[in-house]
């Protein structure tokens, strides 16, 4: 276990030192934010303090190193337009983005999993090609369009939800959460609906092949003929068995709910990490931008850690290691 994670951990600050060059160089090959920031009027010389100010008149190989200075002194460089650190900045948005991914996954997960089973087990029933018909709206249909028709049903014709915002919020362990007020809820039930769809329908899909591929194999044909309920069968050697791509699955989507759930936030006002990538690049703010990559390519290598070591509490055959017993 030592040796894999250490292992690990060294591929991982491999990855995350290719892509902060990546990210870096990308990002700051697109345009000036000096033209943005600063008066249209403003002559030469004002352009060219505000330019040495950001630092924006050193060489690229010089910049790249700053940052890197930066991001082991735990700020990945200082906001242009706020002037503050940029991980300060995505911090303060991330529990809100959290709170909207977890609530999105949960719903998926929730519905998701019992839809697809039965969806598996009884594939020629009415309710399981409705589910499946249901399950391609889910990919089919645009996140903006769904999260714009939510809006007109549920706040505009009915009136039952709010469009736009947060709500009101509870601070726990100093972390404001909408979770636990009715108020926060009713502001959440909107864009994390909207963000789940499409996770829904791909749990819904999973599951359903995983269930049908399952139920034809030979250690649930053996478990029928020594008498093994029906139930049983399906709770300890069907889902045991398919719980491992599915746990991939969600881990991976898990980290792409974070990671792109800047559409929704936008239709709805969330104010979350993607809505600040947003109004970064408007102004291109080159430090909040790279920083905000950054942690998400940091957050998908977390996950990618603990789904694996989930797959040995899911299933004792596989190793850390890579062997098999």
């Amino acid at each position: 276990m030592l040796i894999y994670l250490i292992r690990r951990l060294a591929q991982s600050a491999l990855v995350l030192f290719v892509m902060s060059a990546l990210v870096f160089l990308g990002v700051y090959a697109i345009g000036n934010p000096v033209d943005i920031l600063i008066n249209p009027q403003a002559d030469q010389a004002e352009i060219a303090r505000a330019t040495a100010a950001l630092g924006l008149d050193q060489p690229l190989v010089v910049q790249y190193r700053n940052f890197l200075v930066s991001a082991f002194g735990g700020e990945l460089g200082r906001s242009f337009a706020s002037n503050v650190p940029a991980v300060d900045l995505i911090l303060q948005r991330m529990p809100a983005t959290i709170e909207l991914a977890f609530t999105a996954m949960i719903i998926a997960i929730v519905l998701g999993l019992p839809l697809g089973l039965w969806a598996g087990l009884w594939p020629d029933s009415a309710s399981a090609k409705a589910i499946m018909a249901g399950s391609i709206l889910g990919f089919s249909l645009p996140t903006f369009w769904v999260g714009l028709m939510l809006i007109m049903v549920f706040s505009v014709w009915l009136g039952w939800l709010p469009p736009t915002g947060r709500g009101q919020t509870v601070n726990v362990l100093g972390i404001d959460l909408s979770l636990f007020t009715w108020d926060g809820l009713r502001h959440l039930f909107m864009p994390a609906l909207n963000l789940a769809l499409f996770k829904l329908a791909l749990l819904i899909r999973l599951t359903r092949a995983g269930t049908r591929e399952a139920m034809v194999q030979d250690y649930v044909r053996f478990a029928r003929a020594k008498g093994v309920s029906e139930r049983r069968i399906v709770r300890v050697h069907v889902l045991k068995n398919i719980m491992i791509p599915i746990v991939t699955v969600i881990g991976l989507e898990f980290g792409s709910v974070l990671a792109f759930a800047i559409v929704t936030e936008t239709i709805f006002a969330w104010p979350g990490m993607g809505k600040l990538l947003i109004d970064s690049i408007n102004v291109l703010d080159r430090p909040v931008i790279v920083a905000y990559l950054m942690i998400i390519v940091f957050v998908f290598i977390f996950i990618n850690l603990i789904v694996d070591l989930l797959y040995t509490a899911l299933d004792p055959r596989v190793r850390l290691g890579g062997a098999r017993a």
